[in-house]
């Protein structure tokens, strides 16, 4: 996979370097580039911004700037078009939330190119124009609050892409269990050694060597944990994938089914 990102402060993504993410680049895995936007400016104060139309407060960055860049490493100006399976993403507050299927679908494209915005953010042009040229684009939130730019935002959802590239993780079974993954559930609770610390003592049943009952322990305490601290992702089972025992369980947390799906009792 390609990897472009495009920031007027290119050094704040130094962290790519580091951890599993800079190991795939390393291995060959992850072609990750970063741009500094003001490299495509024309004017000798470098200028990336310009006062809103309509007025208000603070600055907006200029769409014939980010065009310039875009087209580039889109691979646009040589007259090629757009290159197959890539995708534009803009880091917004006032995007879409990102979540484990955006990244689960972004994993498989071919090109991912990450323009992060500052100020009061990118000309709304910008995103319309590469829409209507054929680029998939995708306006994504990593949640409900406000940065002071893309940068962050950008950091966070390729290294959710990233760890999802087969050979970046290196025992991929532990994709399988995770938070949000297929089961729809948070992970369950995970113990190593000392078995005692500070009066705390690991579960007996993980001691056991007994795999099935270890197995129902672990699925019991997701159910449990999800139900406490996300309802939400309760209410969105497939209540055709719970056993007797889910249901069961969930009962006694106060979840029934329902004529659409998992209801509060």
């Amino acid at each position: 996979m390609r990897v472009d990102v495009v920031s007027i402060f290119p050094d704040y993504l130094a962290a790519l370097d580091l951890s599993l993410v800079g190991k795939a680049r390393q291995r060959g895995l992850l072609d990750l580039r970063v741009h500094d936007l003001r490299d495509w400016t024309t004017d000798r104060h470098r200028t990336v911004d310009d006062t809103p139309f309509g007025g208000g407060a603070g600055m907006v960055m200029r769409p014939d700037v980010w065009g310039l860049a875009i087209d580039e490493v889109l691979g646009l100006p040589d007259g090629a078009g757009v290159r197959p399976g890539a995708h534009l993403i803009v880091p917004t507050p006032s995007g879409e939330v990102f979540t484990q299927r955006h990244a689960e679908n972004l994993a498989s494209a071919e090109q991912l190119v990450f323009a992060c915005g500052r100020y009061e953010g990118i000309d709304a042009r910008v995103a319309e124009h590469y829409r209507s040229a054929g680029v998939t684009v995708h306006e994504l939130s990593i949640g409900d609050y406000v940065l002071n730019g893309g940068e962050v935002a950008s950091l966070v959802m390729i290294e959710a892409v990233a760890r999802l590239i087969p050979g970046m993780v290196g025992n991929p079974d532990s994709l399988v269990e995770e938070s949000h993954g297929a089961a729809g559930l948070l992970e369950y609770p995970v113990y190593t050694k000392p078995p005692s610390w500070a009066e705390l003592e690991i579960p007996e049943v993980l001691l056991s060597g007994h795999h099935a009952k270890i197995e129902r322990w672990r699925r019991d305490r997701a159910l449990e944990r999800t139900a406490q601290r996300r309802p939400d992702m309760i209410a969105a089972l497939d209540v055709a994938s719970l056993d007797k025992h889910d249901l069961a369980l969930l009962g006694e947390l106060g979840w029934v089914p329902g004529p659409e799906g998992l209801v509060r009792a």
